[in-house]
């Protein structure tokens, strides 16, 4: 077996170990099947967090071998810094844990990092080597210091969403149960763009376009889906294949915008799929496994997690970004669509931390703040990287 064979072998057993995890999780937060003590659900969530650190090792050892054998940290491209983003939160989840011993942060946590994972498993998996802006040793310095401050930022989402579910009434209509409905809906978009991903690889759907570039020259590109949008002047090159509905301007990347909105529709159509089955919110659903949560430990984990994430963020997303960018562009500063999401995220981490320590907002508005923090890194993650081209589109 190679080397790059064992790393995504590890990964899959992450993948199946963090599933049977959540599944322990949810033993641990029921306290057991009825007629059981409380005693079983603590023994179910010494046995899920075992797993979960199966897991986090094997994630760990598919890092380790995929660096060795890539000669560099695998954190390149899409594929690697998602799937390294997903292991920093399992991560980040198991510190968490060890410090207040809630198994209602993995049951939610847990599923958060798995779909971030298989997010990433859509993305090319290939080994290249570096192009020359990301030959530096602050590819890892600023990179990986910047996704641990995502991921520790994430479990302050995770607090927060466990903490509106216990204490909003969702069996009534009310703005805030509308909202976090939306959070649900937004997480099974991820999933839609897994199913549109995997449906049109196993087909083979190919379509390849001439287009011209923002630079003037022409190129051209393949479309794994059927186009819904243009490159700047495209022209089909594929006979029988669909022709794009509209072209967009040479500042997005047509290609990756038709991806989202696919992801977009089925994502919705896998909703509305989900809803139809259960017949009510799926946040209702969820409901049930954040009633034994303590509100005010919630809180506590959602605050600290941001005092703790904001600066290491702060060190990795902007200052050693900005050092990077001076050693590779010659300038600290230059206004690229991911270093302006990157001073939209810090600037709204910095309000959170303003608000809830001169305004005093804790309880639902700090767990609200929380959650959409983790709407807007994933934001950045997501239509960032995938849509608006710069200098960082290489990550896409």
């Amino acid at each position: 077996m190679s080397l790059i064979d064992l790393s995504g072998n590890l990964l899959f057993v992450a993948f199946v170990a963090y599933l049977v995890a959540t599944l322990l999780f949810g033993g641990a937060v029921k306290g057991g099947s009825k007629g059981e003590s409380e005693n079983a659900g603590k023994k179910w969530g010494s046995l899920a967090i075992v797993i979960t650190i199966i897991g986090f090792v094997a994630n760990l050892g598919y890092f380790i071998t995929r660096w060795i054998y890539a000669g560099h940290a695998p954190v390149s491209n899409m594929f690697e810094f998602t799937t390294a983003f997903g292991m920093f939160v399992v991560g980040a989840f198991i510190l968490i844990y060890f410090i207040y011993r809630v198994p209602s942060l993995g049951l939610f946590a847990l599923p958060i990092a798995i779909i971030i994972i298989a997010y990433a498993s859509m993305f090319p998996r290939e080994v290249n080597p570096l192009i020359p802006a990301l030959k530096s040793y602050w590819l890892y310095v600023h990179v990986i210091t910047a996704a641990i401050g995502e991921s520790i930022l994430a479990i302050s989402a995770v607090a927060g969403l466990i903490y509106l579910l216990k204490n909003i009434d969702l069996t009534k209509r009310s703005k805030q149960s509308f909202w976090i409905e939306i959070v649900m809906y937004a997480l099974v978009l991820v999933l839609g763009f897994v199913a549109v991903t995997t449906t049109f690889n196993v087909t083979g759907y190919e379509a390849k376009f001439s287009y011209v570039n923002k630079d003037g020259a022409t190129q051209e590109i393949t479309y794994n889906t059927p186009a819904l949008f243009g490159m700047h002047q495209s022209e089909l090159l594929t006979a029988d294949k669909m022709e794009p509905l509209a072209n967009t301007p040479s500042i997005v990347n047509a290609k990756k915008l038709t991806t989202v909105v696919w992801s977009i529709l089925i994502g919705t159509l896998l909703y509305g799929l989900i809803r139809l089955i259960i017949r009510k919110p799926i946040a209702v659903v969820m409901q049930p496994f954040a009633k034994r949560a303590n509100s005010q430990l919630m809180d506590e984990i959602g605050y600290r997690s941001v005092l703790i994430g904001f600066p290491v963020f702060t060190l990795g997303a902007l200052i050693f970004a900005m050092i990077w960018a001076q050693e590779a562009w010659s300038r600290f500063w230059g206004w690229d669509p991911k270093e302006v999401w990157a001073l939209i995220t810090w600037l709204y981490y910095a309000a959170f931390l303003h608000l809830r320590l001169s305004k005093g907002w804790q309880g639902k508005k700090s767990a609200w703040l929380a959650v959409i923090g983790f709407v807007i890194i994933m934001f950045n993650l997501v239509a960032v990287n995938l849509i608006i081209a710069g200098l960082h589109s290489y990550a896409g």
